[in-house]
């Protein structure tokens, strides 16, 4: 893994004067990554890591100059340029763990909360990710001006990615054609969630599901219907496909549109004595099976679960009070790369966040997640 990071790495610029530099910028992309890692949350952090871990460091890197402050990270990631080092991200990602047909490809969006700056009118910055349900790793990351941008961004961020012949999920916001002309374009297959944003389609798929589909003595039975008792819940979903549906007037215009599916959940908790109905609508361009299919539908909640909640709780991220735009993508990322490199790790059966203090604590553990089991 190390050998690869630093390949797909090294082809940054490095915008710093050429005759101040005293560290170099693979140097401190390691330590960085490193150090987040360990557990590290700031710029502090990270020369903090560096300090205390030089002799090990200096295994394998050069360090002529000693460890970098905590302002040469800083400044390093306030001018570095963000896009590259996204670029560089997705090429490392693609070096280990290509997409797989029929592999479910989760994209949706995440604030910074506290990366807000009152005193500038700033705003959170907003992030859109993609998330690979089977292999649980980040494999792209966009910025965008708020969270109605995600539309003029989605599309940005799947010309990044090699999605042919997986299946794309994203939620109600990435539900317009054009999205979906993109998908059908580079080879993969969409499933997106038809909800009140798009109120003429909704409206239409709503009334024709509703006669064919829940009304008694309908036409269409369903396709999937299954009960499942878990953590005092008792919840049947059943699932119906409306080929037919793809011919109202309202979805015509929908390129590679194959089928529309009405999925209702009925849950039942126990200890409440609460029953909740819920009916979700999805267009797909899929020709799989409809349990493929709702199995997609399913897992597309893993990059809520498997990597913003992680983020969240186990790298704090939604605490972090970096506010400058670049730094706080840069460090995005940082994350990412070190939540990747964590995942591909199977010496350990621990939680994320006991292997990240495990490897702060363990010279040997954090060279099995940079280097495998034995160092080159």
């Amino acid at each position: 893994m190390y050998t690869r990071l630093v390949k797909h790495f090294s082809v940054l610029e490095d915008p710093r004067c050429a005759g101040k530099v005293l560290h170099r910028l693979i140097d401190i992309l390691v330590i960085a990554v490193c150090a987040v890692v360990a557990g590290a949350e700031s710029w502090e952090d990270i020369e903090l890591y560096g300090k205390e871990k030089k002799d090990w460091l200096a295994t394998f890197l050069g360090l002529q100059n000693g460890i970098p402050s905590h302002d040469t990270f800083r400044r390093l990631f306030m001018i570095i340029n963000p896009d590259a080092i996204e670029h560089c991200f997705l090429e490392w990602v693609a070096s280990f763990s290509s997409v797989e047909q029929r592999e479910v490809v989760a994209i949706d969006g995440k604030t910074l909360r506290r990366s807000f700056d009152a005193s500038k009118e700033q705003k959170p910055f907003h992030l859109l990710s993609a998330f690979s349900t089977r292999r649980g790793i980040a494999i792209g990351q966009r910025k965008v001006d708020g969270k109605s941008n995600e539309i003029t961004a989605i599309p940005e961020l799947l010309d990044s990615l090699n999605l042919k012949g997986s299946i794309i999920t994203i939620d109600a916001m990435g539900c317009q054609r054009a999205i979906a002309e993109k998908i059908i374009a580079q080879g993969a297959d969409y499933i997106l969630a038809l909800k009140g944003n798009q109120k003429r389609m909704h409206e239409a798929v709503q009334s024709y599901c509703a006669e064919r589909c829940f009304r008694v003595g309908s036409s269409l039975r369903p396709t999937v219907d299954y009960f499942d008792e878990s953590h005092g819940r008792l919840v049947r979903r059943r699932a119906f496909v409306c080929p037919d549906a793809c011919h109202l007037p309202a979805l015509q215009q929908w390129h590679g549109l194959r089928q529309v599916l009405a999925v209702e959940t009925i849950r039942h908790v126990a200890n409440q004595d609460k029953t909740r109905c819920e009916i979700r609508y999805f267009l797909s361009s899929c020709n799989d099976s409809v349990a493929q299919q709702i199995r997609a539908i399913r897992s597309h909640w893993g990059i809520e679960n498997r990597l913003h909640w992680v983020l969240d709780m186990s790298f704090r991220e939604d605490e972090c009070r970096i506010r400058e735009s670049n730094s706080a993508r840069c460090f995005a990322i940082l994350r990412k790369i070190a939540l990747n490199l964590i995942r591909q790790d199977s010496t350990s059966r621990n939680s994320i966040r006991a292997k990240r203090k495990k490897a702060g604590w363990s010279n040997d553990y954090m060279d099995s997640i940079l280097f495998g089991k034995f160092r080159a």
